[in-house]
């Protein structure tokens, strides 16, 4: 099949998705009444449309087990996803349909860029919003007026967690003390997690001999890379997302880069491999949510259930999608309301919550935490390395 006519196939699978998942629960006035209505606002197609896509998968199957449960409080859970076209802009567009629909609770977008965009509206409405994996501390602290975003929570671990797992693995595991750094100046999360790292792996001795920038949807890397290399680092940490970084990859191997190159969850998608070609991603390392391979019997059934529903084992993105929604659940069944105000007081004193991700609490700051994954790759297949605790 030729390029533009998968890139047409995906893009009409996607919207059939957010057409099915959409209808589930719909109805007259009285089904209405009788359905607890959660909005989810994911990338469903765009640049970062594999997000969005795993999460919507993980969501609808999480649903479906909640109901053939009993529902919630008696009532069948209806959930609507909106499409944020990868965008800031339209992810707050549909952050207010979701809650103008009725949405009592929403799963925000999956990137921190389009997370932070649409906080405002879930602040404003004072409807809670749970980012699966918006890892930028800003998801859910408004560092302008320095308090948190009330009604703004994550699945996924912080940034300034993630910059220090991976100091951590580069220095004792790889021994890399010197370090060069890509990273994508048109993302938050990028942004926020190059210099989390930067700050960590300086304050352990390391050295980094370079930043170079780059941005969302460029193709040529050649001459960033050429400045990089010749800074000899003992790595490059790249912590942005898989179209870039697969091409960012593919580009540094053809130009003779062996050494190892780093990264972060945003790396985690089955089309790295795809765009980077699997050859090329021997050597490469990033940190992750959860692992397909780990021994965890919660996962395990969970990789199971989500495989026999899509044929397709899940990504990090599906796994803390699931959570998410499981976490809303579980908010909802504390508060024992559905009341918007009730629900988010419950989700802020979540503690021990066994997700398919590990076992985590919320803290003050609304960040959620657990441990992390090392993944890496061999011959283009996605493997478990390492688990690091808080």
């Amino acid at each position: 099949m030729k390029q533009w006519q998968k890139k047409v196939a995906a893009a009409m699978m996607a919207m059939a998705t957010i057409g099915l998942i959409a209808g589930c629960g719909g109805g007259d006035k009285k089904a209405a009444a009788d359905t607890i209505k959660i909005g989810a606002n994911l990338e469903m197609t765009g640049n970062q449309a594999s997000f969005g896509q795993s999460s919507a998968n993980a969501i609808k199957l999480a649903v479906d087990e909640i109901n053939k449960k009993g529902g919630l409080m008696g009532k069948q859970v209806s959930l609507q996803v909106g499409d944020n076209r990868s965008e800031a802009a339209e992810a707050t567009t549909q952050m207010q349909k979701l809650i103008d629909d009725g949405a009592i609770a929403t799963i925000a977008p999956d990137t921190s860029s389009n997370a932070i965009a649409a906080s405002a509206i879930n602040s404003s409405a004072k409807v809670l919003g749970i980012s699966p994996t918006g890892s930028n501390p800003r998801v859910t602290w408004d560092d302008k007026a320095n308090k948190v975003r009330d009604f703004m929570f994550r699945s996924t671990f912080v940034d300034s967690f993630q910059g220090k797992v991976m100091t951590s693995f580069a220095l004792k595991q790889l021994n890399a003390q010197k370090i060069a750094i890509l990273v994508d100046n048109s993302s938050d999360y990028s942004k926020g997690l190059a210099k989390f790292f930067e700050e960590a792996f300086t304050a352990a001795g390391g050295t980094v001999t370079g930043t170079e920038g780059f941005l969302q949807k460029d193709t040529d890397f050649k001459a960033t890379l050429t400045k990089i290399i010749a800074s000899d680092p003992d790595a490059i940490f790249v912590p942005a997302y898989y179209q870039e970084v697969g091409l960012i990859i593919k580009q540094a191997r053809e130009m003779g880069y062996t050494k190892p190159i780093l990264g972060s969850d945003g790396w985690d998608s089955a089309k790295l491999a795809e765009i980077a070609g699997a050859q090329n991603l021997n050597n490469t390392y990033f940190s992750n949510h959860y692992a397909v391979d780990e021994n965890n019997k919660k996962a395990m059934d969970f990789v199971a259930a989500y495989e026999k529903a899509y044929g397709v084992k899940p990504d990090a993105y599906a796994a803390l999608a699931y959570d998410a929604m499981y976490m809303i659940a579980d908010a909802i069944t504390r508060a024992n309301s559905v009341e918007p105000e009730k629900i988010k007081d419950a989700m802020a004193k979540t503690e021990n919550f066994e997700g398919v991700s590990g076992k985590m609490h919320i803290d003050e700051r609304h960040d959620t935490i657990k441990g992390a994954y090392i993944m890496t790759y061999k011959d283009g297949a996605l493997k478990f390395l390492s688990k690091v605790e808080p």
